[in-house]
């Protein structure tokens, strides 16, 4: 749901919101997700079906003493700028949070704004390891930091073999920061890191400086769906590059549109997603009710927007809705989620409360049957 600005004053001007109001007046909570090019929409879709799916489940068993809880959603469109102006305007209306947010330049923005209103904020997917310069009380995080996942997808390519790694990058914090992680992970293990510039590169020339570089693998630190789709369809077609492995450790072929755009091309193309081995019942149960309301399996990015609120949910009921004392909650949180107990605690080299450790896997398409996805390795 997209609720529209209320009327000026509607709410105090300290941003707090009352629990003792009728049940008509809603506890409102500001989601952020990208819903429009040039972002993941894909990606902001799974997100918000799982932020609402929780708020109508919270609703279901009464609400927050009574009162509603309800979204007031603004599309990022992976605009940093777009962002924070959204921030300004949900501090205006009185959100008592803010919620979501995929992508991870943008949600740094997102992180740094709130931090400067003074409005608490639970990231539900970003995973940047510095969301924001300082270290801050007023942010939490529920994905894994950058650093703990790609270092997982690192060990991953050296148990499998590869250890001269070639990765298309375009230019981006995002994809720099995962460059650096595998390239410091993997060179004290003998690995070899070689960076190809997209920004001088074609998907041809691409599978020219991988086929002279005897790298095995070839890992896509692109944008989706390009140039991600075109250079998987050259190397797929490439026979110097018949036996070379195609990863995307950000998780692009976990949503359905990589497959309908790449068929079996886009299998066997192994990626980062932060899901246990087996679901607990409450994970099992919102599963069936995620794929129900996107009419497709849902990835780990709706089971990110469903944890999101019913973290914030618990924090609502226990403390209100006065911002700092959301804040304050953050260590003392321990809620089940849908992928186990999340509690937070400070981890070093992250500036924010972070749930330590999320469930990651890494995961591909299977080659006989492209709409299963396969389990490769876990931690």
């Amino acid at each position: 749901m997209n609720t529209p600005p209320s009327p000026p004053g509607a709410e105090p001007a300290d941003g707090t919101v009352a629990l003792e109001r009728t049940a008509a007046s809603a506890i409102r909570i500001g989601a952020l997700v990208p819903l429009s090019r040039p972002g993941w929409v894909e990606a902001g879709r799974h997100l918000l079906a799982g932020l609402e799916l929780a708020v109508r489940e919270v609703n279901d068993a009464g609400g927050i003493a009574g009162s509603p809880l309800e979204l007031v959603v603004r599309d990022t469109a992976a605009d940093p700028e777009r962002a924070a102006a959204a921030v300004d305007e949900l501090a205006h209306l009185g959100v008592a949070a803010l919620a979501g947010e995929y992508h991870s330049v943008v949600a740094r923005a997102v992180a740094a704004r709130a931090d400067a209103l003074g409005l608490p904020y639970l990231c539900s997917s970003a995973v940047l390891d510095t969301l924001t310069e300082q270290s801050t009380e007023w942010i939490a995080r529920l994905a894994p930091p950058q650093s703990r996942g790609w270092q997982t997808y690192a060990d991953f390519l050296l148990g499998t073999g590869h250890s001269r790694i070639a990765v298309a990058t375009q230019p981006s914090v995002y994809w720099a920061s995962g460059a650096r992680i595998l390239r410091d992970h993997l060179t004290p293990r003998g690995g070899t890191v070689i960076e190809l510039d997209m920004s001088t590169l074609t998907p041809t020339t691409v599978c020219d400086e991988v086929a002279g570089s005897g790298a095995t693998a070839l890992l896509l630190l692109v944008g989706h769906p390009e140039p991600a789709t075109s250079i998987v369809k050259a190397a797929r077609a490439d026979q110097r590059l018949a036996t070379i492995l195609i990863g995307a450790p950000a998780g692009q072929p976990e949503f359905a549109e990589w497959a309908t755009l790449l068929g079996g091309e886009g299998a066997a193309v192994p990626f980062l997603r932060y899901l246990p081995e087996r679901l607990s019942p409450l994970g099992a149960r919102v599963k069936t009710a995620l794929h129900e309301r996107l009419a497709e399996p849902p990835s780990f990015v709706a089971f990110e927007g469903y944890d999101t609120v019913a973290v914030l949910a618990e924090v609502l009921r226990a403390h209100g809705t006065d911002r700092a004392r959301i804040a304050g909650s953050w260590p003392h949180v321990a809620v089940e989620g849908t992928r186990g107990q999340i509690r937070f605690s400070r981890v070093p080299g992250v500036s924010v409360w972070q749930w330590a450790w999320p469930p990651i896997q890494v995961a591909d398409r299977d080659p006989a049957q492209p709409d299963r996805l396969r389990t490769l390795h876990t931690r």
